[in-house]
């Protein structure tokens, strides 16, 4: 969880008002270091998978870093630019995209990633082997903590499927494609690292057909604790487990390989913290809401697909535990967690939503015309908001208002 104290969190929903989001620049800065510690020796990148949260100040701070950046939109490669990154550190993973998309990508120069044998004969037919391409390939693995957010089984959208490779060297061949890697995403939040070893050997047999690849790209689904009870990924473990096989098919081949991680969620889940305000307290005959001040206009995901944010009363921590069911103040059905024990809630208590760093404001809307929170980013001592919080004025700017009779 994040390090930030509870006495600093009451102060900025004080100061800044609720609900709010709130960043931890250690944090982040610490969950790299992880990674890159665990890997010193090995020939490894990182590339932020940034669609986890877009600020460009979190943006900044991850480019400071050393990390690189994953991209699946021309706008999120232009924040990256925007933010500092070099394209040379830049992946764009876009899918189901138009090919001037991509166009516009390889006019910007980073490194883009095709997984569609249709975009793949388009880029071919267009650059011939004067623009370097990774090829994503899905490895048909269920994994994932939900199959909604799962990437890499026989149903997914995501890659071209293994089964398809004949084709895909076909058009390789014909075609004078330059591919410089291949990779690979199973899907986030992978519980069982043997998932890792699993696809690495997919991929590495997969490699043996492009003997001039330099890039064997795993993707990420990095494990991060949402539960007391839970583990993150052991990257000390995962090294070992990858090590073995990589180091055998460099030996092969006799060339190196580089080896690519994109982790998103790893590196700002537990540094984000959401506040929000108990408005109301409402018993029933079944249990007792805690209605807040936000919704999942705010926060989407306990309601898209069960994820689990531990929530603490953070204006009475050491009160007793009672059972409350959280929800939210949209006209809708809007519930953040059944029957969780919290220390006795009032009105006007403040609510801390922890690992609320990843895929959270950034896929915040204005349903029910509600405006977006505010983020802060906490520096050591320091604190500012990195975006403010929205007012109506937001919500009309791009409407165009017309005469009706």
């Amino acid at each position: 969880m994040s390090v930030l104290s509870e006495k600093l969190w009451l102060d900025l929903a004080k100061e800044y008002g609720t609900p709010l989001y709130i960043y931890d620049r250690a944090k982040i800065e610490e969950k790299y270091r992880k990674l890159t510690t665990a890997f010193k020796g090995k020939d490894v990148r990182f590339f932020y998978a940034c669609k986890a949260l877009g600020n460009l100040n979190i943006l900044k701070v991850i480019n400071k870093t050393g990390c690189g950046l994953d991209t699946v939109s021309i706008n999120e490669v232009k924040l990256g630019l925007k933010a500092g990154f070099d394209p040379k550190n830049i992946i764009f993973t876009p899918n189901c995209v138009a090919f001037d998309e991509i166009k516009e990508a390889a006019e910007i120069g980073v490194h883009i990633n095709i997984d569609n044998i249709s975009i793949l004969e388009q880029f071919g037919n267009y650059y011939q082997d004067n623009y370097p391409v990774i090829v994503r390939f899905n490895p048909h693995i269920m994994a994932g903590g939900n199959y909604n957010i799962s990437t890499g089984h026989i149903d997914s959208k995501f890659g071209i499927s293994i089964h398809q490779l004949r084709h895909v060297l076909r058009v390789v061949k014909t075609l004078n494609i330059n591919v410089e890697g291949i990779h690979m995403h199973t899907g986030s939040e992978i519980k069982d690292m043997q998932v890792f070893l699993q696809g690495l050997e997919v991929m590495l047999d997969i490699a043996r057909e492009f003997p001039n690849i330099k890039i064997l790209d795993l993707g990420s689904g990095f494990k991060v604790p949402y539960k007391d009870d839970e583990k993150e990924t052991d990257v000390e473990k995962l090294k070992e487990i990858i090590s073995g096989p990589i180091e055998e098919f460099q030996k092969e081949r006799g060339s190196q390989i580089e080896v690519w991680f994109e982790p998103g969620k790893y590196l700002v889940s537990e540094a984000g913290t959401f506040l929000v305000k108990a408005n109301v307290i409402k018993p029933t005959p079944a249990t007792v809401f805690v209605g807040v001040d936000s919704g999942f206009n705010h926060l989407i995901r306990p309601m898209l697909y069960g994820s689990y944010h531990k929530i603490e009363n953070i204006s009475n921590p050491k009160g007793t535990e009672r059972i409350y069911t959280i929800v939210g103040n949209l006209c809708e059905t809007d519930t953040f967690a059944w029957d969780r024990m919290l220390t006795e809630v009032n009105e006007g208590d403040i609510l801390a939503f922890y690992n609320a760093g990843a895929y959270c404001y950034e896929m915040s809307m204005n349903y029910n015309a509600r405006c977006k929170p505010a983020e802060v980013l906490v520096q050591g001592e320091e604190h500012a908001v990195i975006r403010r919080r929205e007012a109506l004025e937001d919500l009309l700017r791009n409407t165009i208002e017309i005469e009706l009779d």
